[in-house]
């Protein structure tokens, strides 16, 4: 799974692109910033480039450096394990039994597990607490700010305001709900497989001030541990490649909704131009999903059937990317960690690093350029979004 890109120590200001040296002010924000009331602060300055590392990133950088050396045999060795579930498909469960037994279900909950207690560590290493690659909204911008601006906009669509309790499914490390209630004032409830990640997200959270809360839960498992309509916002961020059956998922959503309140996601899909029976195609897939972490293949259609089914009213379906092409900030994430890989082969070969990291980057650095390919393709994108709205009337 590649993510956005960040400096690295004997790497400067690099971001991977022709804009990386750019003297431009950040639309980045900085823990003192998020300390303030909304009301506070200023608003965000948006398409600047360059400088998007605040001071606290040194702090994580080390942080994950320690954490990657500490990992034993047993967590290298589940990790780079837990890959075997990409090459299978939710949609065909009588390949899962074979290869996993009845249990399957708790197999890839296990192996997603183990995939996400390292990945987050090993994507720490550039400034991807975010753990992912936003729609290319500004040319210009880096691939941090383009979340930024990403963030911005689904707080738009889906009017967060304060005083609201919004929910984010696949909160990750707790840094775009940080974000969102930075900008809005509304309260977060994150949920994430990971308590490795749910930790950092409420010790992250917890020292900005945020009311925010973070809890342990696959979203494989319904019902979620959520009360009849308790919140007034959902959306998520490239999270629904790990759920087994959509339309399940969406109808428990629509529970937790309070009537009116809007659904947004953003996630990973096969596209029209996609053909399975196509060997490039299909030879471009099977080395994709593995590297974005999906174990089922959506298409935009199929997630507006299921929220239909559900009962929303879906009112946009669209790639939100400009051109609809997310590959020039898929490129740069590539490049980094690619610079980033050699770095860490020379520290290998010089044993001031064990051997495991080499083996993790090696296993991080696979095949992202197939993704760029599929993406200029328009074979897949990482960024579809849909927003969608519980009827005011509850039906």
């Amino acid at each position: 799974m590649f993510m956005a890109t960040s400096n690295l120590p004997g790497i400067s200001s690099f971001q991977g692109g022709p804009h990386g040296n750019n003297s431009s002010q950040s639309s980045d924000i900085d823990e003192k910033t998020l300390a303030k009331p909304v009301t506070e602060r200023a608003p965000l300055k948006h398409h600047a480039v360059g400088q998007t590392v605040s001071p606290n990133r040194c702090k994580t950088f080390i942080k994950a450096v320690q954490h990657i050396h500490n990992l034993t045999p047993k967590e290298v060795a589940d990790f780079m394990a837990s890959y075997e579930i990409y090459n299978l498909d939710w949609t065909n469960e009588d390949e899962m039994i074979v290869a996993f037994g009845l249990d399957y279900q708790q197999h890839v909950g296990d192996c997603l597990r183990a995939y996400y207690s390292v990945l987050n560590h090993l994507c720490s290493l550039g400034d991807v607490e975010k753990m992912y690659i936003p729609p290319l909204m500004d040319k210009k911008a880096s691939v941090l700010d383009n979340q930024l601006l990403n963030e911005e906009a689904i707080a738009a669509e889906i009017k967060l305001a304060p005083g609201m309790k919004v929910l984010d499914l696949g909160c990750g490390r707790g840094r775009v709900a940080a974000h969102m209630s930075s900008i809005s004032g509304a309260q977060v409830v994150g949920l994430n497989i990971d308590s490795n990640q749910i930790s950092q997200a409420k010790e992250f959270n917890g020292a900005l001030g945020f009311s925010n809360q973070f809890v342990v839960h696959d979203q494989n498992d319904l019902p979620l541990p959520f009360l009849d309509e308790s919140f007034d916002a959902f959306y998520e961020i490239q999270a629904l490649s790990l759920c087994k059956d959509p339309s399940l998922l969406f109808k428990d959503i629509y529970r937790v909704l309070k009537p009116g309140a809007k659904f947004l996601l953003l996630d990973w899909v096969s596209l029209p131009a996609y053909n399975p029976k196509d060997p490039k195609h299909a030879s471009l897939m099977r080395r994709v999903k593995p590297l974005i972490g999906a174990v089922g293949t959506p298409t935009p259609a199929s997630f507006e059937k299921a929220l239909e089914g559900a009962g929303f009213t879906v009112t946009k379906s669209d790639n939100p990317s400009i051109d609809g092409l997310q590959a020039p900030l898929i490129d740069k994430v590539d490049i980094y960690f690619r610079i980033l890989r050699r770095i860490i082969h020379g520290l290998v070969r010089m044993h001031a690093l064990p051997l495991h990291f080499k083996t993790l980057f090696d296993r991080l650095c696979l095949d992202g350029q197939a993704f760029v390919e599929m993406d200029n393709l328009r074979l897949i994108t990482t960024t579809y979004r849909i927003v969608a709205q519980k009827p005011t009337a509850a039906v």
